[in-house]
């Protein structure tokens, strides 16, 4: 028999992937299987490891780490807005990397088609904006 006091617990991989932080649900299950998650500053290796609301979750997202606060429980993955309800972002609104602050590719100002040399140095410049 389950208490009406218990307090409601999701999966953790579930949850990543309804707040639509992971695409998949494997894709997230792996990030806290690899111990790349934090719940609570602790170090979490297992995705069935429950979260409830008021947990803090800490992990690395698009080269930059995501620090949050779970609000609710999804009960499915739905449109952006009703997953960003579930959570309340913690990290300071400086912090998150800006569109402005990734270097621009640059582009070929010359006309008609680059010569080889050009070519070179579109492609190096490129390279360096993806590091």
């Amino acid at each position: 028999m389950q208490d009406t006091d218990q307090v409601q617990k999701i999966r953790l991989d579930k949850w990543l992937w309804q707040a639509r932080f992971f695409k998949t649900r494997s894709l997230a299950a792996k990030e806290v299987s690899a111990g790349h998650v934090r719940v609570n500053s602790e170090r979490v290796v297992k995705s069935a490891t429950g979260v409830r609301a008021g947990d803090v979750l800490t992990f690395a997202q698009a080269r930059q780490v995501r620090v949050i606060r779970v609000l609710g429980l999804g009960t499915r993955r739905g449109p952006a807005p009703e997953a960003q309800a579930l959570y309340d972002d913690l990290d300071p609104p400086g912090m998150r990397a800006k569109e402005d602050d990734v270097p621009q590719n640059p582009a070929y100002d010359g006309k008609g088609r680059p010569t080889k040399k050009a070519r070179r140095n579109l492609d190096l410049n490129r390279s360096r904006a993806l590091e």
